[in-house]
This record gives C-alpha cells, structure tokens and sequence, in this order.
C-alpha cells in the first residue's frame, strides 16, 4: 500500500503525543511506517513542513465558534480557551504550534480566526497581529506550564502553583481588559 502524507502526519502526531517533540525524528517516523527514511521526503519536503502539519492536524478540531457568541469579548475568550484545550493534552504541542505559527501562519485557521475575532472586538487592524502575539503567547505559554507541572508531578516532584483553567481564564481576562475588550 502506498504511503500517504495524511499516514505520514497521522505518524508523527502519535510519536508526539506518546513520546513528545525530542523523539520526533524522521528516522523515528520511518521507523514507525516502516518505512526508508527517504520515503518520508516524497511526502513533505523538511521536518519543519511536517511540524506545521502537525499543528495543523493538533488545531484541527478546534472549530470556529458560533457568530452568536454573547459578546466579542466572550468569542475571544471561547477560542482561545478551545485551542488550549486542543493543545493541553499533547506532549509539546505549544513548541510545536509556537513553531509552526513563525513559519507559516495562514496554515493554522484557529490563529486566522482569532485576529479575525480581535479585530471584530475592536482592536485596530494594524494592531491586530500583536494583540492576537500576545494571546497566543499566554495560550502557549498556559499549555506549556500545565505539560510541565503534570510531568513533574508524574515523577513525584512538587509541581509548583496550579495553574489551569482558573488561572488561563483570568490571564485571557487580563490581556482582554488591556486590549480594551
């Protein structure tokens, strides 16, 4: 059977989710496929086209929200929230996604749909981009601590402050009111 990107991605998103970004190798993946290495390159160019797949594929479920949220500020607020939760259970996945945004932000619709979302709540359009930056940092950032705090807890250390969803939404809150939101 002839292998396919969708198989390949597919690939790459389990090694990440079961052994996080450091084992995702093309060597890995071909491995995994069962495959040569050079097979992979028919299918994606460089490992860092693939890692934008792979966010791709990560944000993939998150949808964009209904237009009759509440308010402008609480569509904001439900997508950031809905790609954190996408994100949170994936080994690594905010490297991954902060990766993929720097090399091809228009692959990742949810982040699109953010700015959009922005600017429908009033931020400036030449602003936009910094203020969705700025979001999406404290998204990845929340994502990040939470992976962190759950693997050193996994190993009986001390995990430091608890900082999840409680946390997540007051600092979305706080970017929100500084945006004028």
């Amino acid at each position: 059977m002839a292998l396919t990107r969708e198989q390949v991605v597919d690939a790459a998103v389990g090694v990440l989710a079961d052994f996080g970004l450091a084992d995702l190798s093309m060597r890995r993946l071909a491995r995994e496929l069962d495959v040569q290495v050079g097979a992979l390159y028919w299918h994606v160019k460089n490992k860092q086209e693939l890692l934008v797949d792979v966010a791709a594929r990560l944000l993939g479920g998150v949808g964009r929200l209904p237009e009759a949220e509440a308010t402008p500020r609480d569509a904001v607020a439900s997508l950031a929230t809905a790609i954190r939760t996408a994100l949170a259970p994936v080994p690594d996945s905010a490297e991954v996604v902060q990766l993929a945004q720097t090399m091809q932000p228009a692959a990742l619709e949810p982040l699109t749909w953010l700015r959009e979302l922005l600017e429908e709540a009033g931020v400036a359009p030449q602003h936009s981009a910094w203020a969705r930056h700025l979001l999406l940092n404290h998204i990845l950032g929340s994502v990040a601590a939470q992976q962190d705090r759950s693997s050193l807890e996994a190993v009986g250390e001390a995990g430091g402050p608890d900082l999840g969803e409680d946390a997540f939404a007051w600092g979305v809150g706080t970017i929100l009111d500084g945006l004028g939101i």
